[in-house]
């Protein structure tokens, strides 16, 4: 293996730590509303961002109970960025399941990132073990 080239494990723990950063970076939106519209209705526009963190997120925010639809589309191949609409149920603000929906996508992938770390730790101390 050339130096310069990746293991499929160090490959996969890159793309962990994208979409985990992807997620953290997620803030950067705009909130789409009609005038006089509820809060429970809105699109977010989320810029420099693919299906990558749009079907992560998507399904985090659809299994809140208080979400009615969630769901999202990207304008154009070209183009990195995503239209995410949410609808609630109750009166609830729109950007509390996205808040708490980006939440959680950040404790799965730190999750996935530790016991990642974790059995790569064990598999090169096994390695650094001497043979019997």
């Amino acid at each position: 293996m050339v130096k310069s080239e990746l293991s499929p494990a160090e490959h996969g723990f890159q793309l962990l730590m994208k979409t985990k950063l992807k997620a953290e970076r997620a803030t950067n939106k705009q909130q789409v509303q009609a005038d006089g519209a509820d809060e429970g209705c809105v699109t977010f526009v989320l810029h420099d961002e693919d299906h990558t963190l749009g079907n992560s997120l998507r399904y985090m925010i659809m299994k809140n109970a208080d979400v009615e639809f969630c769901g999202y589309t990207i304008t154009h191949p070209s183009e990195s960025k995503i239209n995410f609409r949410i609808q609630t149920r109750g009166g609830i603000p729109a950007a509390e399941p996205l808040r708490r929906g980006l939440n959680e996508l950040s404790d799965v992938c730190q999750h996935v990132l530790n016991t990642f770390q974790a059995r790569v730790n064990e598999f090169k101390e096994r390695q650094e073990q001497p043979m019997e």
